[in-house]
C-alpha cells in the first residue's frame, strides 16, 4: 500500500499558525522538532531548529525518529489480530500461555487484557535494570549514570520480564487505577512469539508495518538509527547539563514496548488506517477504545485503552493515539476518532523540567509552547 503523496496544503491561516507555533517551541528551548498535520485530505508539514547542536544541521520533516511508547499501539494491534484469528483470548490468563514467565496465582489472575491496559499490577522493570534509577518515582534521588552504563547493553526480554515479575507488585490484578508498566508489553511480545512461532519483531514487521504500507518504520537491529535522523538530547531533569546525545543506543531495553523508529508521515498513516478499521476489525477497535484509569509514568491518572488513549478539549472531538519518550527523543501521534484530522510531532529533547526543592518537576516554557502547538494542530 503506497504512502499518499498528493495532498493539497492546508489553508494559509492555519499554515501560518502552525509554523509560528513550531518556532515558539524552538524558542522555548527544544533544539529541533518536526511535525505533520492532516485534515480532510490536506496536509501541513513543518520543521524548526537543528538536528545536531554541534554541526547546526537543520531538522527536516522526513527524518526518522525513535518514537518510544507509540510502539505499544503497534504491539496491541498485533495482539488484537491474533485475537481475531482465535489464537489469543483477551480475558484468558497469561499464565495459560506463558506459565514460565508469570507462574502461580498471578499467572492465573492476570489476563491478556490487563497487560494491554496496564491493570496487571506488575511492576516496571526499568529501575531494576538501570540501578541509578532505582529510587524512582523519587526523581531527585536518581542519577542518569545507568543511561551511559547501558548504551550498548544487549538485554534479553525474558531477563527484563523477570525483573518486573519478581519485583514487589504495584497493585492487585485488575485493580484500578492501573500502573503504566513496560513489563506488560514485553510480556505481550513474548505472547505474540508463543502463539505465532516467529519473533515479535518479524511479526510486527510483516503483519503490522508492511500491512500498513509504512516505508520508513521499523524495529532497530543496531544501536544506530538508519537513515537521516536527528540526535536525541537527554537532560534528565537538569542533571545532564548540557543535555547529552543518546541517539546511538541499544534498544533491547524496551523492544516491542518502545523501540520503534518511524517518521511523522508514517505515524499519521498508521493511525488513520487503525482508526478507520483497515488493520483490525471494528469489534477489535472498540475493545482498544474501552478505557480504564491508569497512573502514567508522569504520575498523572489518564484514561487508557488497549494500547491507545484518548484526548479531547472541552466540547471538541476526541482524538486517539499515543505518546512516546526514550532517552532524548519524544513523540506524540493523535488521530480524530473519524480519522479526518491528525497530528504527529517529534522533538529531540527530553526531561527538560528542573526539579524544585521537593524533587518535583517544575513547569517550563517548553510545556506551554508544546501545548499551544497541539491545540492549533488538533483544533485550530
Amino acid at each position: 500500500m503506497p504512502n499518499p503523496l498528493h495532498f493539497e496544503e492546508l489553508n494559509t491561516a492555519l499554515n501560518t499558525a502552525l509554523n509560528a507555533a513550531l518556532e515558539d517551541v524552538c524558542r522555548a528551548g527544544v533544539p529541533g522538532l518536526f511535525a505533520e498535520v492532516r485534515a480532510d485530505g490536506r496536509v501541513w508539514r513543518g520543521a524548526a531548529g537543528v538536528a545536531d547542536l554541534d554541526t547546526g544541521e537543520p531538522v527536516t520533516v522526513d527524518m526518522r525518529h525513535r518514537v518510544g511508547s507509540v510502539t505499544k499501539t503497534f504491539t496491541a494491534v498485533a495482539v488484537l489480530q491474533q485475537v481475531e484469528s482465535g489464537l489469543i483470548d483477551l480475558d484468558a490468563p497469561i499464565g495459560g500461555y506463558l506459565p514460565d514467565l508469570v507462574p502461580g496465582e498471578r499467572g492465573a489472575r492476570i489476563t491478556v487484557r490487563m497487560l494491554l491496559n496496564h491493570t496487571s499490577g506488575l511492576a516496571e522493570y526499568l529501575p531494576y535494570a538501570y540501578p541509578s534509577l532505582r529510587a524512582l518515582p523519587n526523581i531527585a534521588e536518581t542519577s542518569p549514570q545507568s543511561l551511559d552504563d547501558h548504551r550498548l547493553t544487549r538485554f534479553e526480554a525474558t531477563e527484563l520480564i523477570g525483573l518486573g515479575v519478581d519485583a514487589p507488585a504495584a497493585g492487585a490484578p485488575g485493580g484500578t487505577p492501573g500502573l503504566y508498566s513496560n513489563t506488560n508489553y514485553l510480556l505481550l511480545g513474548a505472547l505474540i512469539e508463543h502463539v505465532t512461532g516467529i519473533t515479535v519483531d518479524k511479526y510486527l514487521t510483516e503483519h503490522v508495518i508492511e500491512r500498513a504500507g509504512l516505508r520508513s518504520t521499523g524495529l532497530p537491529t543496531r544501536p544506530e538509527i538508519a537513515g537521516p535522523h536527528a540526535k536525541g538530547y537527554e537532560a534528565w531533569f537538569g542533571m545532564i547539563d548540557p543535555p547529552r546525545d543518546y541517539s546511538v543506543f541499544d534498544m533491547s531495553w524496551v523492544g516491542p514496548t518502545a523501540a520503534l523508529v518511524s517518521t511523522v508521515s508514517d505515524l499519521n498513516r498508521f493511525y488513520r488506517l487503525l482508526l478507520t478499521g483497515e488493520l483490525i476489525g471494528p469489534a477489535s477497535l472498540a475493545q482498544m477504545q474501552r478505557t480504564v484509569p491508569v497512573v502514567s509514568q508522569e504520575g498523572k491518572v489518564i484514561d487508557y485503552g488497549l494500547g491507545l488513549y484518548p484526548t479531547r478539549a472541552v466540547e471538541q472531538p476526541t482524538f486517539w493515539g499515543h505518546g512516546g519518550t526514550v532517552w532524548g527523543s519524544g513523540t506524540l501521534a493523535m488521530t480524530r476518532a473519524d480519522g479526518r484530522r491528525q497530528l504527529a510531532i517529534a522533538v529531540n529533547l527530553q526531561r527538560w523540567n528542573a526539579l524544585d526543592s521537593a524533587g518535583q518537576p517544575q513547569p517550563h516554557p517548553i510545556d506551554e509552547a508544546l501545548a499551544a502547538l497541539y491545540r492549533v494542530a488538533m483544533y485550530g
